[in-house]
């Protein structure tokens, strides 16, 4: 417990740090270093599986994926290097892997770039917000909320969990968690997400307020918590207990950003409506 919360402070120090210094470019650069390597650990462990991903070319379009809403013109996107990824995957499989692993080499490593930059990609999309018409560095105080609300449910969870957990959750999946340590974690991510809305409400939108920053980190913390769980799914499949040893008391890249995958859509779906 104590590696694990002196790296949470470490991270979010580094996190804070970085963007307080280099802004929105600071953040749109953290996330594509994230996605990176939680790509990687997700291919390492396709490997562990027997698979053999398109590792080399599957991380450079994930990197191209992840920067495209920031630095790609019209009518380059995200979805337009997705589709070239179909492309390029679908061409090497036919002359490459044996036959009788090519449909799942495919599928597999598409879904690694659809899982992982694909949808973290929508957390660069929500920096982008607000750079014309809104408050001073709207988009990046949002991703910085929809983080601390998703992160917090772990957090949550995992105090309330182990003060009074007694129902298990998903014993199949994740045999630690219980829904004594959801309804925390919610709670949790639901105060953190009103102190933020109200503490810098005035870089936010004016709807914003902390009762609407409260109600709206409920579905972000769930999915936070869903998110976890299919990493989860997808760790017990490699038969291993962690996606890697990168950072002291949490794990791997992805045990640290499992939980942004599903909110990250939903966060910038919701601040768009916000807009």
């Amino acid at each position: 417990m104590l590696k694990r919360t002196i790296s949470t402070i470490l991270l979010w120090t580094l996190v804070l740090g970085c963007i307080g210094y280099l802004r929105v470019a600071g953040g749109v650069w953290l996330v594509t270093v994230v996605s990176v390597l939680t790509q990687h650990e997700f291919y390492q462990m396709l490997r562990r599986m027997g698979l053999r991903p398109f590792n080399r070319l599957g991380l450079t379009l994930g990197v191209l994926i992840t920067l495209a809403p920031a630095y790609f013109p019209p009518p380059f996107s995200a979805e337009m290097v997705l589709g070239l990824a179909i492309v390029a995957f679908s061409v090497r499989i036919l002359g490459e892997r044996k036959p009788q692993n090519r449909v799942e080499t495919l599928a597999w490593t598409l879904f690694g770039l659809l899982y992982v930059p694909f949808m973290l990609q929508f957390l660069v999309r929500i920096m982008q917000l607000g750079q014309h018409d809104g408050p001073p560095n709207e988009g990046l105080v949002l991703a910085v909320w929809l983080v601390a609300v998703s992160k917090g449910c772990d957090m949550g969870a995992l105090l309330t969990g182990m003060a009074c957990g007694r129902h298990k959750m998903a014993p199949g999946i994740s045999p630690k968690k219980t829904w004594e340590g959801f309804v925390g974690g919610i709670l949790f991510s639901a105060t953190v997400g009103a102190l933020i809305a109200h503490f810098w409400g005035q870089t936010m939108p004016a709807s914003f307020t902390p009762l609407v920053a409260a109600l709206a980190a409920i579905p972000i913390a769930a999915l936070a918590v869903v998110s976890d769980l299919v990493e989860s799914v997808i760790k017990r499949r490699a038969d291993t207990k962690d996606s890697g040893a990168t950072i002291p008391g949490i794990g791997g890249v992805f045990d640290l950003s499992d939980s942004l995958i599903l909110a990250a859509p939903a966060g910038w779906l919701l601040f768009s409506l916000l807009q």
